[in-house]
């Protein structure tokens, strides 16, 4: 399988990279089995410090790194800075609260007839993360922080078409002050994933990419009994109520779908508005999307860049051809412009129904679907339809309203007034087919630890 930089906007091959030989990955896990054994004793207070180192370097390069992003993958340089800018947060973040997520917690020891007893947080060894290019910095920092605030030993198998962001991490906390083979990247085809899961040398896995993917991976992880972290697709939805403030709603909106040239799995996808308000928000949204400028994603008055790669601008107009063959209707954009690169218009479908394959799977591109609804009630029957439950998101300020999404709306994560993003402060994850387990937060911190129970007796 080819690794190469390829530039979304012309398509061009900028640079090649051998993929590893088996003896050279032999030799990688070999190094990541023996820094495993002796990392775990480093002090917390050593980790945190050499976080605080990358996040200093990283800090220092948000220039070049942005740009690096934006060549690999396509993405405005805008939001590469804003991506390199939460990956420094990040490290910041696991720097400074990892040592409270990593203290012991003391229980009830004369409950248990015990002179002590308590929780002691421990590493597991090396972890492998098989992450996906359309946050290629933000999506492995969210592993990589906590992992190695914890002690772990990561492995990086990134997607193919960002090996020079994979092999920056690496660099990143090699030069940061962690010890040798702490954090390695493997240029590798996804079709030699199952070899690294079932090597008795790596105790788990998280995996961020497709639905397939994640069967693959978790198939294999559950036939060697390892821990592996799934965060899959998700076709989230947008509902909004009568009563917010429908310029705001339609201006988050707008972001909503086409943040990261639309392709993201926590963007929102499909769009329900209560009818009362169907005819304005659709006014509204449609001119506001159609105002976006598509172009070189590093100039600075673009607001969409091209798709990460040719097969996804297939993809994508494959779900839309389908949709209008089956009688859904355009409202804006649904045609590829003509010229070099991988671009895709911001496009507003409406009159999508259950036989269009759209309506049931994901659409990584910047495609809207917008439904009108009678009722909140309606909404959420229709958005818990989805086989995905990632992210969701209400706009109401009506706190009856809000109390029925959150009970209600099925989905890991529950946005109300605000875009769905993730932050290292809180939990990020799905239920249903977008996976299972949680990455950020003291939660994805743990995912990857023994919450080893200690029970001392009383003295005899």
């Amino acid at each position: 399988m080819a690794i190469t930089t390829t530039s979304p906007v012309t398509g061009e091959v900028l640079r090649r990279f051998d993929e590893l030989t088996p003896e050279e990955l032999e030799d990688k896990l070999a190094r990541a089995a023996a820094a495993a054994a002796s990392y775990r004793l480093t002090s917390v207070e050593e980790r945190a410090g050499w976080l605080q180192h990358a996040a200093e370097r990283l800090e220092k390069e948000i220039e070049s790194v942005s740009q690096m992003i934006t060549t690999e993958m396509g993405k405005t340089f805008r939001a590469a800075e804003e991506e390199v800018v939460k990956c420094v947060h990040g490290l910041r973040f696991y720097a400074t609260q990892g040592p409270v997520f990593l203290r012991d917690m003391e229980g009830d020891a004369g409950r248990v007839h015990a002179k002590q007893t308590f929780v002691s947080y421990q590493p597991i060894g090396v972890v492998l993360a098989v992450m996906p290019w359309n946050l290629p910095l933000w999506q492995a920092m969210r592993f990589a922080a906590p992992a190695l605030m914890a002690g772990n030993v990561g492995l990086l198998k990134h997607a193919s078409n960002v090996p020079q962001c994979a092999l920056y991490l690496e660099e990143l906390f090699r030069d940061a002050g962690f010890p040798d083979d702490v954090f390695q990247t493997l240029l590798i085809s996804a079709g030699r994933v199952e070899q690294v899961l079932r090597d008795p040398r790596v105790a788990a896995a998280t995996l961020t990419g497709s639905e397939p993917a994640g069967r693959s991976v978790a198939t294999i992880a559950g036939d060697e009994i390892k821990k592996v972290v799934l965060e899959l697709g998700g076709s989230d939805p947008f509902i909004v109520m009568p009563s917010t403030n429908l310029e705001r709603a339609t201006d988050v909106a707008v972001r909503a779908r086409c943040l990261n040239n639309g392709q993201s799995c926590i963007n929102g996808k499909r769009f329900f508005v209560h009818q009362d308000i169907g005819d304005a928000f659709i006014e509204m949204f449609v001119a506001k999307m159609g105002a976006l400028v598509v172009g070189d994603p590093m100039d600075a008055g673009t607001d969409v860049g091209p798709l990460a790669t040719e097969s996804g601008r297939r993809d994508v107009e494959s779900y839309v051809d389908d949709a209008v063959g089956k009688g859904a209707t355009v409202l804006l954009g649904g045609q590829r412009p003509d010229g070099p690169g991988w671009f895709y218009p911001p496009t507003v479908l409406t009159d999508v129904t259950p036989e269009m394959r759209m309506y049931h799977e994901e659409v990584f591109g910047p495609v809207a679907q917008v439904w009108t609804v009678p009722s909140l009630e309606e909404a959420l029957h229709e958005a818990n339809g989805h086989p995905y439950g990632l992210g969701s998101n209400l706009w109401s300020e009506d706190e009856a309203e809000r109390e029925l999404f959150v009970r209600d709306v099925q989905s890991g994560m529950a946005f109300i007034n605000g875009n769905t993003t993730s932050y290292p402060e809180i939990p990020f994850g799905g239920v249903k087919r977008s996976g299972y387990g949680r990455e950020l937060s003291d939660l994805g911190m743990r995912e990857f630890m023994n919450a080893k129970t200690v029970w001392i007796g009383q003295d005899a």
